[in-house]
C-alpha cells in the first residue's frame, strides 16, 4: 500500500465527496482524484466507485475505511495518554535510597505518575537506554550519541570506608566489599585483593564495613553522621559525575521534563 495517499481517500469516503475532501486537504479535485487512483493501483484493487451523484465505497473500499479509522482512533489515543504511561526509569543502586527518593517525593507533592524503577549496573543502565528499556537513566556515564544524550546533574564525592586505619599503598592486603567489577575501588590499584565480597546494595556494603568485614569505596552521600567509620578522601579516581541520559528530544515529553526539573533543583 502506498500510505501517501491513504488520508485522500478516507477524507473522501468520509465527506462521501472529492470536492469536500479537496477543501478539507486544501487541494485540487483533481489531485484527491488521481491520488486515490494511485493507492488503488499499489493495491490493484478498486476502492471507489465514480459517480456523478455521490462516491460509494466497493465492499474493500469500506473495510480499508473502516481500518483507517481504527488506526486514526488508536494513533491519538497512543499520543494523547503519553503523558499516563508508566514512566521507566533505569538507576545505580548507590543514587536509589539517599539521592532519588527524596526528590520523588518532592516530584509527588505536584505531579501523579506511575513509575517503574529498575537498578542496575553502570552496563545495564547504558543497554537499557540504547535499547529502549528505559525512558531515563540516572548514573555517572556521560553518554553523548546521535540518539542519546545526558545532561550534568552534580559531582559525586567518593570516599574510602573502613573501621580501622588502612594502608593506602597497600589495598589489596584487606578484605573488598564491592557492588560489581564495575567497582572504584579497583581503579585505586594494581593489585586485586584475594578476598572480595561482592554485595549488590550499597547500604549493606556499609554495614558490612561498618562490621570489620572489609573496606570499601562510596559515595559520601550514601553514609550517615553517625556511622562509626573513618572516611578518607580517594586520590587517583577522576572527579564522578552523575547524569541524566534520555533520548534526544526535539521535545522532551512533558513527564521526562517535569522530572529534569526536579533532579535539577
Amino acid at each position: 500500500m502506498d500510505y501517501r495517499y491513504l488520508k485522500a481517500f478516507v477524507l473522501t469516503a468520509r465527506h462521501e465527496s472529492f470536492s469536500k475532501a479537496a477543501d478539507a486537504l486544501k487541494i485540487a479535485q483533481s489531485a484527491v482524484s488521481r491520488q486515490i487512483k494511485l493507492l488503488e493501483e499499489s493495491l490493484d484493487e478498486e476502492l471507489i466507485i465514480r459517480s456523478s451523484k455521490k462516491v460509494i465505497l466497493t465492499d474493500r473500499g469500506n473495510a480499508l475505511y473502516i481500518a483507517a479509522q481504527h488506526f486514526d482512533k488508536v494513533t491519538h489515543e497512543i499520543f494523547d495518554k503519553e503523558d499516563d504511561r508508566p514512566l521507566r526509569i533505569g538507576i545505580l543502586h548507590g543514587l536509589l535510597k539517599n539521592w532519588f527518593i527524596p526528590r520523588l517525593s518532592k516530584y509527588y507533592r505536584k505531579h501523579n505518575r506511575t513509575f517503574t524503577i529498575t537498578i542496575g549496573t553502570q552496563k545495564d543502565l547504558r543497554q537499557g537506554i540504547e535499547e529502549g528499556k528505559f525512558d531515563v537513566i540516572f548514573s555517572s556515564e556521560n553518554i553523548q550519541s546521535e540518539l542519546i544524550s545526558s545532561l550534568k546533574l552534580f559531582d559525586e564525592n567518593l570516599v574510602l570506608i573502613s573501621r580501622e586505619e588502612v594502608n593506602r599503598k597497600k589495598l589489596n592486603d584487606y578484605r573488598w566489599i564491592v557492588y560489581s567489577e564495575e567497582d572504584n575501588i579497583f581503579r585505586l590499584t594494581k593489585k586485586v585483593s584475594p578476598d572480595i565480597i561482592y554485595v549488590e546494595d550499597i547500604h549493606s556494603i556499609v554495614d558490612l564495613v561498618k562490621a570489620n568485614i572489609g573496606i570499601a569505596v562510596v559515595p559520601d552521600h550514601v553514609l550517615k553522621k553517625t556511622d562509626s567509620l573513618i572516611v578518607q578522601e580517594v586520590q587517583g579516581l577522576s572527579q564522578a559525575e552523575i547524569f541524566m541520559t534520555t533520548l534526544n528530544y526535539k521535545n522532551m515529553p512533558s513527564s521526562l521534563r517535569n522530572l529534569s526539573e526536579i533532579v535539577q533543583k
